[in-house]
């Protein structure tokens, strides 16, 4: 009878394991309707913020100025133009003129040929009909003269200088761009009359009064 009353003490462990306290779960947030006004808010700002950054450079790049375009017959007068100061170096002189020819005719027909020299620029430059065959006997001679004064030490005179300066400026001049003339039939405004001439004079008016009253 003592032995049926026993309990075993494993089956109490599960009971006692029930019965543990548990931990206290921390309290849920509800989500409040101010955060979602804050953060759309803020999403505003930042859009307001960019678009008045964008504003700001769109106008400063319409404010930029534009560099005007110089055609390039301007461009290699006033080059030729300051080569007259070096006038007394002949050296530097032909070098600053004959750059500044083929330079001009790179830019005014679309010839590229920068690193040629000047056999092969002439060379492919008799390929082409950019120029008329006294222009291209012209430059010819032109160039080479150049390279005598650049390669060859040649001491050339300032009248010998100022013949090379003339040429290239001829050269400039024959293959520049040609102006429209203007339209004969396009209106023109009338020229404004002279003084005396629109209208008598005081003294013609009180004549022609005088004569009247007379007959």
């Amino acid at each position: 009878m003592a032995a049926t009353n026993l309990i075993p003490k494993t089956a109490a462990i599960p009971a006692v394991a029930t019965n543990a306290l548990r931990d206290i779960k921390p309290p849920v947030e509800i989500p409040s309707g101010w955060a979602w006004a804050w953060w759309t808010l803020g999403a505003l700002a930042l859009a307001a913020l960019a678009f008045w950054a964008w504003r700001v450079w769109q106008q400063k790049c319409l404010e930029i100025p534009l560099v005007p375009i110089i055609p390039p017959h301007v461009r290699a007068r006033q080059k030729l133009e300051e080569a007259l100061a070096l006038i007394g170096q002949p050296r530097e002189f032909c070098i600053l003129v004959s750059d500044t020819i083929r330079l001009y005719l790179e830019e005014r027909f679309d010839f590229h040929a920068p690193e040629r020299t000047t056999e092969e620029f002439l060379y492919e430059l008799q390929g082409t009909n950019l120029l008329l065959p006294d222009q291209k006997e012209s430059l010819s001679e032109f160039l080479k003269r150049c390279d005598l004064v650049k390669f060859a030490r040649y001491e050339p005179r300032e009248p010998e200088l100022r013949d090379l300066h003339a040429a290239a400026l001829r050269l400039v001049e024959e293959t520049e761009p040609m102006t429209s003339p203007p339209d004969p039939g396009a209106p023109q405004e009338p020229a404004a009359p002279k003084s005396g001439e629109d209208r008598p004079s005081t003294a013609d008016s009180a004549l022609r009064t005088s004569r009247s009253a007379l007959e």
